[in-house]
């Protein structure tokens, strides 16, 4: 089987031959500690696994990017307003405003390089005004928003040996984006139209992408990313879920499924056991990271939910981390139940964290070729 293959007869609970080995992803100060601990500096870290496990790295043709943006067009100016005291104020291109440490620089305000801690100051949607504003920012039409060579670069996808992602924000993401969660949690109570506005616009400017993607071509799988849930609750109810997001997701998922989109993901980190049973709803059949520290039980989930729902992740980052026969336990605890019966593709539960050492990341990922039939 090619990658494209393993991944969609992995996800359907079909019969792979091996399953799509996805240890983790490391953030940059990750990547640095395994730098000062034998990984060479600029080599992809998974080449650098197959290398020293001594396993052939799957054959796959150059990728070609769909090149299609879901982001605003055209976006803020990033600006420093102010540097002092170790730390800068500045404006991100989603025009939000923030405090970081001058460890780093703005661009790390808005894309996850790092486990970084921001201070939210102001968000680009506080008022009518503004909102009137920002829809000018998201039209299908907008140059840039299909590259010019779109229609050829779906023609070489056709022919493609890998699976082929689309992601975007959800609704819950993407408001929060323009107002801020204390402001869009409020606004849910005391202005449930204004949210509802937001909400309809979002969900019919995808949905005008979408058609244009899918006129020439389906994607194997879409990634809604949608982080909507603390350590040990949903950011907001079953209720409001339904009454705001839904019907977004009402608006994607049949198309997508009428297309034979196969994978449709749902990506949100936090204590996800009260929401699972609204995504199969919707029609998501995978769910991604599945936090272990968030009180979620990836194999209490399976037991539950059966083959309606797949998973990818969901292996405790704390015990790889600590190594050895903890990160053992932890890995066998979750695997082999979920193997057995098929759509899972292991991995850390998260980002990988600088705790994870390189020894200890390589032992980790000896032990997950080995139960996915690579070694």
């Amino acid at each position: 089987m090619n990658h494209r293959e393993r991944f969609i007869e992995t996800l359907t609970f079909g019969k792979p031959d091996k399953i799509p080995f996805n240890p983790g992803n490391p953030r940059e100060s990750t990547l640095e500690r395994w730098y000062s601990e034998g990984l060479d500096r600029g080599e992809d870290y998974r080449q650098a696994i197959y290398k020293r496990l001594g396993i052939d790295m799957p054959d796959s043709r150059p990728q070609v990017d769909l090149g299609v943006s879901f982001k605003m067009i055209p976006a803020f100016d990033e600006i420093v307003f102010e540097h002092k005291d170790g730390h800068y104020i500045g404006q991100e291109w989603m025009g939000t405003i923030a405090e970081i440490s001058d460890r780093y620089d703005v661009t790390y305000l808005r894309y996850a390089k790092d486990f970084v801690t921001r201070k939210y100051i102001k968000f680009p949607v506080e008022t009518y005004d503004d909102w009137d504003n920002m829809k000018k920012r998201y039209n299908v039409d907008s140059e840039g928003r299909f590259p010019v060579d779109f229609s050829e670069r779906c023609r070489k996808l056709k022919d493609r040996d890998y699976p082929l992602t689309i992601g975007f924000s959800g609704p819950f993401w993407q408001l929060r984006d323009w107002c801020g969660l204390e402001n869009l949690c409020i606004w849910m109570i005391e202005q449930p139209d204004f949210v509802e506005e937001m909400a309809e616009f979002w969900g019919d400017f995808v949905s005008g992408v979408l058609d244009r993607v899918l006129e020439e071509l389906c994607p194997d799988h879409v990634l809604v990313n949608e982080d909507m849930a603390y350590k040990g609750h949903s950011m907001i109810s079953p209720d409001m879920t339904r009454k705001y997001l839904m019907p977004c997701y009402q608006k994607w998922i049949p198309k997508l499924k009428k297309k034979g989109c196969p994978v449709i993901e749902l990506d949100s980190d936090g204590y996800i056991g009260d929401l699972i049973p609204l995504w199969i709803e919707a029609g998501f059949n995978c769910c991604v990271p599945v936090e272990v520290a968030a009180h979620n039980d990836i194999v209490h989930y399976r037991k539950t939910y059966g083959k309606k729902m797949a998973f990818r992740g969901g292996i405790d980052k704390r015990c790889i981390a600590k190594g050895g026969m903890i990160m053992k336990n932890e890995v066998l605890r979750v695997v082999p139940p979920l193997l057995k019966d098929g759509g899972y593709i292991p991995g850390c539960d998260h980002g990988v964290p600088p705790d994870i050492s390189w020894s200890n990341f390589i032992e980790y990922s000896r032990l997950l070729t080995k139960l996915t039939g690579w070694l």
